[in-house]
């Protein structure tokens, strides 16, 4: 009986030291654990090319209040380099960007110049040769009136100009395609304001890129040595405040976000308030995407604006149209401008259509002037618009 609890004491103790050497080994494999790879820039946190597309879940989160505090406290303390998620890029300069259009109007098949260019130089230009011009005209969304005009400008001076060779005609296509869409208009948008930020809403129907344009036009300002302020006032796309998050951690933005379904013009009201308390050039407000036919969705964003001017004025009102949904966008236009006085247009996907009339017809619709389009997908492909490089781009 002695014996057997020896045999038992003895059982007992190999059987703690088991236990203990288990512990040891399973602490010592999850001391060497690697934490998980920080996201890469541009690759994991890469935003959507349009509002519709999915992003990242896990994109950073701050409230308002540590956006605030962000901002606000001094001195700031340098981020840990090896907790920080990614360098602030240095977006490049917007100086001559309009340029690479007539690149990316070629690839894209544009049609509109070559085909003028064809029927005007004809050594016989009859009226079956003016009715195809004015076919290719419409076809290209200049609007009626514009055709109109434009033939009627051709005519006269084609028949006094006598000569057709291709390069007197390039040159009178020119002069009038620029009268048409008109130099004169000041493009400049307004990023900054006497002893305010300038205050900037970007408004448009869902999926015409309005929040991938928001980020895109915070790059345009840090790009031309503004400081900005993203506010996520689109509420109610789940992906909406993620998205725009990522565009402001790329360029060192903050951004004002409120929760998921929340009251967007609170959003936009804070997001001026944080602005002007850090002394920032510019606050950009991102919006929901507004059906033109819901009178009920319209008239949120009215609200959305008279909240922010009780705070500040605001000094652009950028209306967001897929330059290829042609005429279409013009009744999108024309209502958006009814509720919150639209100031500029914002043409996206311009590199993807022949359409270039439209430049021309929502002009002369709202009487306002297009002052950035869109040239592409990638995070520079944002640029302000100028009237002789686009008309150099139709006929290139």
């Amino acid at each position: 009986m002695e014996s057997l609890t020896w045999y038992v004491v003895i059982a007992v103790v190999l059987l703690g030291f088991v236990i203990g050497a288990g512990i040891a080994l399973m602490r010592g494999r999850g001391s060497t654990t690697s934490a998980p790879a920080k996201p890469r820039p541009g690759i994991d946190y890469a935003p959507g090319v349009g509002d519709d597309d999915s992003v990242p879940r896990d994109t950073p989160r701050r409230s308002v209040t540590d956006v605030a505090a962000s901002v606000l406290d001094e001195p700031q303390t340098e981020p840990d380099s090896a907790d920080a998620t990614w360098e602030v890029e240095d977006p490049e300069p917007t100086k001559g960007r309009l340029h690479r259009l007539r690149e990316r109007l070629a690839r894209s098949n544009n049609a509109l110049g070559k085909n003028l260019l064809s029927l005007l130089a004809r050594d016989d230009v009859d009226e079956d040769t003016w009715e195809q011009v004015e076919e290719i005209l419409l076809t290209a969304d200049l609007g009626v009136s514009a055709t109109n005009e434009l033939m009627e400008r051709l005519r006269s001076r084609i028949q006094v100009a006598g000569a057709r060779d291709a390069e007197s005609v390039r040159s009178l296509l020119r002069d009038e395609l620029l009268v048409l869409v008109d130099p004169t208009m000041d493009r400049t948008v307004k990023t900054k304001a006497d002893g305010r930020p300038a205050v900037i809403l970007v408004v448009g129907v869902n999926g015409t890129g309005k929040t991938t344009t928001s980020g895109k036009l915070a790059r345009v300002l840090v790009a031309d040595g503004r400081t900005v302020l993203l506010g996520a006032a689109d509420t109610f796309r789940a992906a909406a405040a993620e998205q725009l998050q990522t565009w402001g951690d790329r360029v060192g933005a903050v951004v004002v976000r409120g929760p998921e379904g929340g009251d967007p013009a609170s959003v936009a009201f804070e997001a001026v308030d944080v602005a002007s308390s850090a002394g920032l050039d510019a606050v950009v407000v991102d919006t929901a995407g507004r059906l033109h036919t819901k009178t009920g969705l319209m008239d949120e964003l009215g609200k959305v604006k008279r909240v922010v001017e009780k705070n500040s004025q605001v000094d652009e009102v950028l209306l967001v149209l897929d330059a290829t949904t042609g005429q279409n966008g013009l009744v999108q236009a024309r209502v958006f401008a009814d509720v919150v006085d639209v100031t500029g247009i914002v043409l996206t996907k311009l590199d993807g259509t022949a359409k270039g009339g439209i430049v021309v017809s929502v002009q002369r619709e709202l009487g306002v002037p297009v002052k950035l389009v869109g040239l592409g997908e990638g995070p520079d492909d944002l640029a302000p618009f100028e009237a002789e490089e686009f008309v150099d781009a139709l006929l290139a």
